[in-house]
């Protein structure tokens, strides 16, 4: 057993793309609605959004950050700058150095996927 969490996507490819690419999970299934992304502590199911509701989302580039909900998901990372550098190149991004903070003996910063969901990663010492 393990923890796990559900995303749901505009573009199911790029979002996938971006998780797989930046924390090497590894695809256990694709179907045409979903994939599910594996690693030893985590499997993330990214689900495409129904097409009558995705046709309403616009997703900017840069996109506009989905800060105001109820969910923020937490990845334990080796380094916060290898981060930064693979969330840029994957379309998504990180906070500058400057806005980073420690937590729980963590260094911590927020970032967001190429849709704008809000993530935040904790540099494990």
């Amino acid at each position: 057993m393990k923890a796990g969490a559900v995303i749901f996507a505009k573009d199911l490819s790029r979002i996938s793309r971006f998780y797989e690419g930046l924390f090497g999970f590894e695809v256990v299934n694709f179907e045409q609605d979903h994939v599910v992304l594996d690693s030893p502590n985590f499997m993330l199911t990214v689900h495409s959004i129904p097409e009558d509701i995705a046709a309403t989302i616009e997703i900017a580039d840069p996109p506009v950050l989905r800060s105001e909900t109820a969910v923020k998901l937490v990845f334990f990372v080796p380094s916060l700058c290898t981060v930064r550098e693979a969330a840029g190149t994957l379309g998504g991004g990180l906070n500058p150095p400057e806005l980073e903070w420690c937590f729980q003996g963590n260094k911590v910063c927020d970032g967001y996927d190429p849709e704008g969901n809000v993530l935040q990663f904790r540099e494990f010492t």
